[in-house]
């Protein structure tokens, strides 16, 4: 939150404006679902204007204080998601930061919950970050259908099932999806 924070205020000193759709590790800490450090904040949408990534990067080389952030700590890495997100995704966006010159937004619920838990299934780094969302049975299994569809491996379906039902376990439940 510092660092966002902090960002917000520089972007005035240039004369920037920036409003984005972030998910990942920083929408759960900016959120307070998470209390945590990030290595970046990944930006959904829009794509990154040229002044903003160049503003993030001399903010990045500016700072003096312990939170050494990289240089492309702002980034677009997730934004080929936007293909796979159910449609009208941008019409559920909830809005979790709103400073002077930056406004931050994130996916509504179950497609945040979506984007997490594909990454859990696919990296199996981020169980900590899906059971800080205390997804319920009923969010599992609606999520379910669409992480099944975006893998073609043949045991990629199996593999959604465990890492869901591991959760689920985790969360203090069982889980029996379809």
């Amino acid at each position: 939150m510092e660092a966002i924070a902090g960002f917000d205020e520089y972007l005035g000193t240039k004369g920037l404006v920036f409003t984005g759709t972030v998910i990942g590790g920083a929408a759960l800490i900016v959120m307070e679902v998470l209390d945590r450090v990030t290595q970046d904040v990944d930006c959904l949408d829009p794509k990154l204007p040229e002044e903003i990534k160049q503003a993030s990067v001399d903010f990045a080389r500016e700072r003096t204080d312990d939170l050494a952030l990289k240089e492309n700590w702002l980034n677009n890495g997730p934004a080929s998601l936007k293909l796979d997100l159910p449609g009208g995704w941008k019409k559920k966006i909830v809005r979790i930061y709103d400073g002077k010159n930056l406004t931050l937004y994130t996916l509504g619920r179950l497609d945040l919950l979506r984007s997490k838990l594909f990454a859990y299934c696919d990296r199996q780094q981020d169980l900590e970050d899906c059971e800080a969302l205390r997804p319920t049975a009923a969010e599992l299994r609606t999520c379910l259908p669409w992480l099944v569809e975006r893998d073609a491996n043949a045991m990629w379906p199996d593999h959604v099932k465990t890492s869901l039902r591991r959760l689920a376990e985790k969360l203090g439940y069982e889980l029996e999806p379809e």
